[in-house]
């Protein structure tokens, strides 16, 4: 891991975790060794955060002046907690550790008063019904995303048919029970949703669609909302 990643993580996990964070803790968080972790202390502290603490105590970081303060209103804090907690629920382990990063990045350079008011919110989510995991290729989809790169996939039906399918992924869709890949599918050529936990053997083809996906995603939501009219 590059030295900029790494004091990076280490700020998000100091920001993250519960203070004082033993040298211990972080350096788990951050995957070096507690020798390693000292020196990436040391050289936060150099580059202007304030790290408070020292081995056998742990640290709290106090101030981040890398970051502008954000002014952001009690009920827009509520709304970003809000909203990221449902993330944790509902996505996959990447997504649900992004949403808990995001949240400590944007408390982090809160004024005191708002930080406080992040931290007891007046709203809380709980389902009692839980929902089935994400599967463990939403990842792979979600890179295919951004990369613009095709999916060669099998696709389970009712009978337990499989065909295989490649696609040009581009959006998921969290819907109360299921997630949908939306795609342009190169066997029909034409645009399709296929259900992610239907979808088997995923992986990443050579082939790229760049730059079409901004356009295809357009033309597919436009048709979807023609639909419903």
């Amino acid at each position: 891991m590059a030295r900029a990643d790494r004091l990076f993580r280490l700020l998000s996990a100091l920001r993250r975790l519960p203070q004082p964070a033993t040298a211990a803790r972080l350096a788990e968080e951050t995957g070096v060794s507690p020798r390693t972790l000292y020196r990436d202390i040391e050289a936060l502290r150099v580059g202007g955060a304030l790290i408070d603490g020292a081995p056998g105590y742990g640290y709290t970081l106090t101030e981040d002046p890398a970051l502008p303060p954000q002014m952001l209103r009690r009920i827009e804090v509520e709304a970003l907690a809000l909203g990221l907690a449902e993330i944790r629920l509902s996505g996959d382990p990447e997504l649900a550790e992004a949403a808990d990063s995001a949240l400590a990045k944007i408390v982090a350079t809160l004024p005191d008063r708002v930080q406080a008011q992040a931290l007891h919110t007046a709203h809380q989510l709980y389902r009692f019904e839980t929902r089935p995991p994400a599967p463990p290729h939403l990842a792979i989809v979600r890179a295919a995303i951004w990369e613009e790169r095709a999916l060669d996939i099998g696709y389970c039906d009712r009978d337990g048919a499989v065909t295989r399918r490649r696609i040009w992924p581009l959006s998921v869709v969290f819907l109360d029970r299921s997630l949908l890949c939306l795609a342009f599918c190169q066997l029909r050529q034409d645009f399709r949703r296929f259900h992610l936990r239907q979808m088997v053997e995923v992986a990443t083809a050579d082939e790229s669609f760049r730059p079409r996906r901004a356009a295809l995603l357009r033309q597919v939501l436009a048709e979807m909302r023609q639909r419903s009219r």
